[in-house]
């Protein structure tokens, strides 16, 4: 599977998200069943976050790498309404008995809220010399957001994208490029609905032998400098978001994306799930 660096750590540019896992205790088994199918098949990034499930999700990760931990480069978030130097360090901790180890790989603000940026990365950098991530990042952070922050140590920005999503392409993408920040895309085969049911990827699809969220995946992984999260319980769809790796798009199948998703030809408000 390719690989990119993420805060000096190569990680697969496939991931595993876990939004709503977590919410059914009647799923448990097939989402820690799921990740760790994921694990064996090279998708060693797991996002979640305290939000998801209100920390269910993250518990359903400590079940799924007990025993596994090693094999796995774990990313987690804090809520901006626990951003402060005092709410970080108990939000953390809290996460980390949750996912039962003592070390979060990347830790990212999940939006900005009411703390000064500056009081937030004191209290992630304190975390680090404590042992307790290895570095920290950002999400859902648009151009202005990062050059205030204006920090080198900032790991990546995780936001949304896909082709009914397109926003990013305006600025974002290409300043995180210039900076050397890798952007993980959460939600890049939208979230299971009209996105995956598109004529036009369905076209592609078949002229590739492919899914259309392979496809959706491909595109977003078009850029050298993306990591894409999509989330599956499906074995299937996890073997399936697994194999979009090798699938390559090429300027025909590019064209009838862009006419069916055109790109913005201005400035918008960075979209949020």
């Amino acid at each position: 599977m390719q690989t990119i660096k993420l805060g000096g750590t190569a990680v697969p540019r496939i991931g595993q998200g876990t939004w709503h896992m977590g919410e059914d205790a009647g799923q448990r088994q097939a989402e820690v069943r799921a990740l760790r199918e994921g694990l064996d098949i090279g998708m060693t990034l797991i996002d979640t976050a305290e939000m998801y499930a209100e920390g269910g999700a993250e518990e359903v990760v400590g079940e799924a790498i007990r025993g596994r931990r090693d094999e796995a480069y774990l990313v987690s978030k804090v809520y901006p309404h626990n951003a402060s130097t005092e709410g970080v360090q108990a939000a953390c901790e809290r996460s980390l008995r949750r996912l039962g180890t003592d070390t979060i790989d990347l830790y990212l603000l999940h939006w900005r809220g009411q703390y000064p940026l500056s009081e937030t990365v004191a209290a992630f950098e304190k975390l680090r010399d404590q042992g307790k991530i290895l570095r920290w990042g950002v999400s859902n952070f648009d151009v202005a957001d990062l050059e205030e922050l204006a920090n080198p140590d900032c790991a990546t920005n995780q936001v949304l994208y896909n082709p009914e999503a397109r926003g990013i392409e305006y600025d974002l993408l290409d300043w995180q490029e210039q900076h050397d920040m890798p952007l993980m895309a959460y939600c890049p085969i939208g979230q299971g609905g009209a996105l995956l049911q598109d004529p036009t990827l369905q076209r592609i699809a078949d002229k590739h032998a492919a899914t259309t969220a392979q496809v959706a995946l491909a595109w977003v992984m078009r850029h050298p400098g993306v990591i894409a999260i999509p989330k599956a319980v499906n074995l299937d769809h996890l073997r399936q978001n697994a194999g979009a790796d090798s699938l390559r798009l090429d300027e025909e199948d590019m064209d009838q994306i862009d006419a069916a998703y055109p790109p913005l030809a201005r400035k918008q408000p960075l979209e949020m799930i």
